[in-house]
């Protein structure tokens, strides 16, 4: 029987949304998008593949381990401090609660990450991802991402050694948005990974990676201008799916 772990990293700290990972957006926590979410793929999986299914919450924070424990996600683990600061890989972070999740059990055979910053993401997104990593047999990994707002092959620059600035990447003449190469921009909802991708020493996302890509909206929550425009879009009825 092929076994999968879905964890939900939610640190404590967030610096951008002070307790981003549980403050309410339009009568609940934020984390229990997540987790609910969580939940419904878990059964998929259990009908569809007969997989043996975990749900992993990785937090340094007993408040949220308490407010996942009333959408009801408990653990036992607790992230460790050196994997809770600014400076910590989410990477590093999420191969510590598989090692934890795997002490005297089988491994696992995918990790399923699922951001609770970016909860702007469909069942359906999550089958059609893993379907597509699954039918690969050389891929490790696979990331939802969304069409790219800016292209550093026609409007974004930066500075080179001289002082002075150009286009980030060089691909003959450009003359317009829709010439340039295509280009897209990860939105940090869902990561799906293969258990060999954290047999590495040295984890590096982009290994053997295939990209999934969201044909509706879906952002990251990094600062409260984020968060407010999420609010607005679900209380206005502006999104074209229900989260």
């Amino acid at each position: 029987m092929k076994r999968l772990l879905i964890t939900i990293c939610a640190r404590g700290g967030s610096k951008g949304i002070p307790n981003k990972n549980i403050k309410i957006l339009e009568g609940k926590h934020l984390i229990a998008y997540t987790i609910s979410h969580a939940y419904q793929i878990k059964k998929w999986f259990e009908e569809e593949y007969s997989m043996f299914v975990k749900i992993e919450l990785s937090t340094d924070s007993q408040k949220i381990k308490q407010v996942a424990k009333e959408y009801g996600l408990t653990t036992n683990y607790l992230r460790p401090n050196y994997l809770a600061n600014d400076t910590a890989g989410k990477l590093d972070a999420i191969k510590d609660v598989l090692s934890y999740s795997e002490i005297d059990k089988l491994p696992y055979d995918y990790i399923l990450d699922l951001d609770v910053s970016a909860p702007m993401r469909t069942i359906q997104d999550l089958k059609n991802g893993f379907d597509l990593l699954n039918s690969n047999q050389v891929a490790e990994n696979l990331f939802s991402v969304s069409n790219a707002n800016k292209n550093p092959y026609f409007n974004m620059v930066e500075k080179n050694k001289d002082g002075f600035y150009s286009l980030s990447k060089k691909s003959g003449i450009v003359l317009s948005r829709q010439s340039a190469p295509s280009v897209f921009e990860m939105n940090a909802s869902f990561y799906f990974y293969k258990r060999v991708f954290f047999q590495k020493e040295k984890l590096y996302l982009f290994t053997n990676s295939l990209i999934y890509k969201m044909e509706h909206e879906s952002f990251d929550l990094d600062c409260n201008i984020d968060f407010d425009f999420l609010e607005f879009l679900i209380l206005s009825k502006k999104l074209t799916f229900t989260i």
